[in-house]
């Protein structure tokens, strides 16, 4: 039984039991397995009168709702390949991907969403609506088929890269990807909600066409769980007290803005809370690096008792864990959940690894790694500290690029581009990405990640945060956000006084227009796009080099309007 046939199976035995449902306006509206199955009927029914046939592509442009599921499941029933887009992408980049793998038909969330991408691509193949394909009463229906016999090899969709540094490829995943890691996510979701009669509730608000948000969309429809969808970002906080996970993926963009949230509530009670709370993460960092002494078990046992339990309701009452990836977690962010009693799970992949490569064990987290190698998982170090992994979930190929694929693999270990580092109980930390390395004219080498992150943390208002200095004498920093200068002149002096003296950052510009996928600096799932960051920029770079500003503060302040130019 694969994949696919797993779920159909699944959804049967949960005929008359809630799987599915999305919070709008501020009421969960729920589908049962026999709901479920019945979009997925009426996808089905809709792809064969259209003519298209195992093999054939049908892009999927939409944000997450129930019928983006019903959908996606009933493509893959008949063998047609998916090909998931992201909504908020610019029109431009989704014809390119589009006219790229050639779909036979593309279905759309919004008439706006046809509207822009028709504008762009006059040849478009036939584009429809959700209403087109779900008439009234298309989810009701006793009528299952089996989906289609699919071998191992058979692709089931193309799900394009963000194109951090050049043009998106599209990568194919096949019906043996998802075979093993569906094993592998549903062993370690094992693992942390133990043996249990009643479902598990998960709550979710990424994007489904992001690999590791489609990964847990699937594994959740292929066990006794109910996947709750919120669809709007701006009501995550009141969505989460509705759905009432047990845990949910998350991104650290999220984590980072509810750590911060907290904070201030605490700070805005004040009084003996205020007092209790500080002296418990005093403690608890301590306590982590070693140095705990004999009152810090009492402020920490103290605030576990009184304070903490009423954070963790106010996040969500069951919850028993936070899931993240997409990027390094802080190492202080993920203390801070576990000092509430919160662990924080991250996991590591690409979405040519079918997205995962290493997961926590929820029994043994290290705090700032992202866990060993799923089962099945071979991974190791190459030149530069490149990590390099082969297993079955690693993807057949990139969409009609040959050469690309050829270039990705190595004697059958897949390139990833990431520098890691492994410990001696095999628990891998990511660094960075090989491609934005930075060589100093001195010959040293810097992995600008870490300090971003280390930066950003430190800068309120800061939104995102680039170095550069490749080629150049030292390294110099782009701020975007509401920051100050006097802000930022500090945050360097603190940062600087840990580092040693070549990665000292000597200079800064501030950027008040945040990066966003809307001004072309920020892929859509929200990575910098440093090339383009570079060449908006170019012309204010080389004048804090031409000045030579080692010690070239405050900053040269950049308005909006001239950074658009």
């Amino acid at each position: 039984m694969n994949f696919l046939e797993s779920i159909f199976d699944c959804l049967r035995r949960r005929w008359d039991q809630p799987v599915l449902a999305q919070v709008r306006e501020g009421k969960v509206h729920s589908l049962t397995g026999r709901e479920v199955l019945g979009l997925a009927h009426a996808a089905r029914t809709f792809l064969a009168q259209a003519g298209l046939k195992q093999g054939d592509r049908c892009a999927l442009l939409a944000n997450n709702e129930v019928r983006w599921v019903g959908m996606d499941l009933g493509a893959m029933a008949e063998g047609v390949i998916t090909v998931p887009l992201y909504a908020r992408q610019s029109p431009l980049e989704l014809a390119g991907m589009m006219k790229d793998c050639a779909p036979a038909l593309v279905v759309c969330g919004t008439a706006e969403l046809r509207e822009a991408v028709a504008k762009l691509w006059p040849d478009a193949p036939p584009m429809v609506l959700f209403e087109d394909v779900f008439t009234r009463g298309s989810g009701v229906t006793d009528e299952v088929r089996p989906p289609a016999a699919l071998a191992d090899s058979d692709p089931v969709t193309i799900i394009y890269t963000s194109g951090t540094s050049g043009e998106p490829k599209g990568v194919v995943l096949n019906v043996g990807n998802l075979d093993h890691m569906l094993g592998c996510t549903n062993a370690r979701l094992d693992l942390l909600m133990g043996r249990r009669r009643e479902p598990e509730r998960v709550f979710h608000y990424l994007p489904f066409c992001f690999a590791g948000s489609w990964i847990l969309m699937l594994t959740c429809l292929s066990r006794n769980a109910v996947l709750t969808m919120g669809l709007d970002l701006t009501r995550i906080v009141d969505d989460l007290q509705l759905a009432a996970p047990h845990y949910f993926l998350n991104v650290p963009t999220l984590l980072e803005r509810m750590r911060t949230g907290i904070n201030e509530q605490v700070q805005k009670r004040g009084g003996a809370a205020l007092t209790l709370f500080n002296n418990a993460n005093a403690a608890w960092q301590r306590r982590y690096a070693g140095q705990a002494g004999a009152l810090d078990f009492f402020w920490i046992g103290l605030a576990d008792a009184l304070v903490f339990p009423k954070v963790r309701q106010k996040i969500g009452p069951n919850l028993r864990a936070l899931i993240c990836g997409s990027a390094p977690l802080a190492v202080e962010t993920q203390l801070f959940f576990m000092m509430l009693g919160l662990p924080v799970l991250q996991v590591y992949g690409l979405t040519e690894t079918t997205a995962i490569c290493t997961m926590d064990d929820p029994h043994h987290v290290v705090p700032g790694r992202a866990g060993p190698a799923v089962p099945g998982t071979e991974m190791r170090l190459g030149h530069n500290a490149e990590v390099l992994v082969r297993g079955p979930h690693i993807f057949p190929g990139y969409w009609n690029r040959p050469e690309a694929t050829a270039k990705a693999m190595s004697d059958g270990w897949l390139r990833t581009g990431d520098q890691g580092e492994v410990d001696e109980g095999g628990t891998w930390r990511i660094i960075g990405r090989l491609k934005n390395l930075i060589i100093l004219n001195s010959g040293h080498n810097i992995a600008p990640e870490p300090m971003e992150e280390m930066l950003l943390r430190r800068i309120p208002g800061a939104q995102q945060v680039m170095l550069f200095g490749n080629g150049r004498s030292f390294l110099a920093a782009l701020v975007a956000g509401n920051a100050a200068s006097e802000q930022v002149a500090a945050a360097l002096e603190d940062v600087n006084a840990e580092m040693p003296h070549y990665k000292k950052i000597r200079a800064f510009l501030i950027s008040q227009e945040p990066f966003s996928p809307d001004n072309g600096l920020l892929t859509a799932n929200g990575k910098l796009r440093r090339n383009a960051i570079a060449a908006r920029f170019e012309a204010q770079i080389k004048e804090v080099y031409r000045t030579g500003g080692a010690v070239s503060l405050p900053a040269i302040e950049l308005a909006a309007s001239h950074d658009k130019s």
